[in-house]
């Protein structure tokens, strides 16, 4: 007998494909392949914000028990308004279930957070600094974010255009991490395969998108090192 899949699994589906359907502004969310409790999220600031032209990524927990209980937050790019790695008190986190609706989704969660972000209130796990240093953080979140695995791995259309606009040596550190990412997403599908004929379709599907995902970074990658080698030879010349 197949077991039962909870109800926090099957909302949290839910809201994934609305999320997909009907995307929240400056704000994109995948969750762990491995488990769905757990999401990561890309903020990207507004431009009229000192968050302007960063990229900051943070991770959603979920409780067994979702939607009845709310969320942990946290915010893992350095960012100058919260603490990394860090629960958030926020009345849509898990420090205020007082405050928390069930009818709530990931997406209202998403846009709550971004506009906690563009407050200056403080709470727990909030930070003050001019937005003077925020701009700094923005500039540098992009480097940050490169050498985070669950950020190539989970996002990697975005992880493209940051390498695009990155210096040499981060390209060659990003496509170290990408070669790490397809080796360990090889050995989780090899120990999701199922012996059972019937079952080896789908698990061939998910090996080939992970085969895929990767050599397509990589070959972007590999692609703007050589532009950029060919157009300073040019200008030496």
């Amino acid at each position: 007998m197949a077991p039962k899949t909870s109800s926090a699994t099957l909302r949290l589906k839910q809201d994934y494909v609305r999320l997909k359907n009907d995307p929240v502004p400056y704000v994109i969310a995948e969750p762990n392949p491995s488990n769905i409790l757990e999401w990561y999220y890309v903020v990207s600031g507004p431009d009229d914000s000192p968050y302007a032209g960063g990229y900051y990524l943070g991770r959603l927990v979920f409780p067994r028990d979702f939607p009845f209980k709310p969320p942990s937050i946290y915010m893992i790019t350095p960012n100058g308004r919260f603490k990394t790695n860090t629960r958030l008190c926020l009345s849509i986190s898990d420090y205020h279930p007082d405050t928390w609706n069930p009818a709530w989704s990931v997406s209202t969660i998403l846009t709550g957070l971004l506009s906690f972000m563009l407050e200056n209130s403080p709470t727990m796990g909030s930070i003050e600094m001019t937005d003077y240093e925020r701009r700094q953080f923005a500039a540098q979140s992009l480097e940050s974010n490169v050498r985070d695995e669950n950020f190539c791995e989970l996002f990697p259309e975005l992880t493209m255009v940051i390498i695009a606009n990155m210096p040499l040596g981060l390209v060659l550190q990003a496509l170290t991490i990408q070669k790490e990412i397809e080796k360990r997403n090889l050995a989780r599908a090899n120990e999701e395969q199922s012996p059972s004929m019937d079952s080896s379709q789908p698990e061939n599907n998910v090996l080939h998108s992970v085969v895929y995902n990767s050599v397509v970074v990589v070959g972007f990658a590999l692609f703007i090192y050589l532009v950029r080698y060919v157009l300073y030879n040019m200008n030496i010349e």
